[in-house]
């Protein structure tokens, strides 16, 4: 393994907000969020939730739902890891996801990214920077992804288009401008410019420069299929509380939540996520106590049981935070 992998000095952290800035930044975000969510929902009826077989039926179904779609993106990275050419196994990486969103569910800063990275490199040769950039592929999958559901759906008004048909034009400027700066670095590279620059960054970069391919598209289908398949998540809880939403509304929903939470925030990013699924309810229609108990009932199916079972996995598979860090000290010390 060279020591660029493992031993060069981090010198990409400059272009790096400092965690304890992101960490105070995030929980600001929340701590408003929470704010306004707190003081509107003081002014409406109380929230109520389902009590019938039928409708509780329906809400276990949303919870199998959810976990259909982390199966799938655990099979997602193992996709992107042999894309990558990461050393790992693939039970790994499809236990490592639920993991990962528990770690994202209870630490500051979506430490679970970095959790996962450093539960495979324990069980992988590759190196973590290497592990990490197929972390980072599968975010550039989901941005690229939601800003593409978000501007089609806005386009053709779904869901009242509620942040405005403008919007589209600025998640398609979004989607045009990633795309020129890859082709405008990847010109200059050939070009021999940046090359220290890319050395550093290269094992990072790796995964996301792969997906410029034919199975880079197959992929993107595969992540547009894991956020409808949410969407159906949310149609699910809102039919057990008996709410006029449609599918396609829904589905508008978990891509406005979904953009929302890319916006830095406490963990389990509490108050963004609940601020942008009333906002979007409101657009349809659904206001007062029925929005409160629909954002409260998705917390509950897309949170409580993935942190659960990640927490499990993390401790019975793993070994828990205790040997991680003594993992982690060993390498460091050899």
């Amino acid at each position: 393994m060279s020591a660029i992998d493992e031993r060069e000095p981090d010198r990409a952290s400059a272009w790096r907000l400092s965690p304890g800035l992101r960490n105070a930044g995030g929980l600001l975000i929340s701590l408003g969020a929470i704010g306004g969510v707190v003081w509107w929902a003081m002014h409406q009826h109380a929230p109520t939730f389902p009590t019938g077989t039928t409708a509780v039926l329906l809400i276990v179904a949303a919870v199998g739902c959810y976990a259909a779609a982390t199966v799938i993106r655990g099979i997602r990275w193992h996709l992107v890891l042999e894309l990558a050419g990461v050393e790992h196994h693939r039970v790994d990486a499809l236990a490592l996801t639920p993991v990962g969103y528990m770690g994202n569910n209870v630490l500051p800063a979506r430490a679970g990214e970095i959790l996962r990275m450093l539960l495979l490199k324990a069980r992988s040769t590759a190196s973590r920077r290497e592990i990490l950039g197929s972390i980072i592929a599968e975010r550039v999958l989901d941005v690229a992804t939601l800003a593409a559901l978000f501007a089609v759906m806005t386009t053709f008004g779904i869901a009242g288009a509620p942040t405005g048909r403008g919007t589209a034009l600025v998640a398609v400027s979004v989607l045009a401008a990633g795309a020129l700066g890859t082709a405008l670095l990847l010109a200059l590279r050939r070009r021999g410019r940046f090359e220290r620059f890319a050395e550093i960054m290269r094992p990072f970069l790796l995964a996301t420069k792969l997906l410029l391919c034919v199975k880079g598209a197959l992929l993107g289908l595969v992540t547009a299929a894991i956020w409808l398949l949410e969407g159906f998540l949310y149609w699910l809880v809102a039919q057990s509380l008996e709410l006029p939403v449609n599918y396609l509304d829904a589905a508008y929903l978990v891509v406005l939540a979904s953009i929302v939470a890319m916006v830095p925030a406490a963990p389990g990013y509490l108050g963004t996520v609940d601020a942008a699924i009333i906002f979007g309810l409101g657009a349809i229609g659904i206001k007062s106590g029925q929005a409160l108990s629909f954002a409260i009932l998705v917390r509950f199916v897309v949170f409580v049981p993935i942190t659960v079972v990640g927490l499990l996995l993390m401790l019975f598979r793993y070994g828990g935070l205790g040997k991680l860090r003594m993992r982690t000290v060993r390498e460091e010390e050899g």
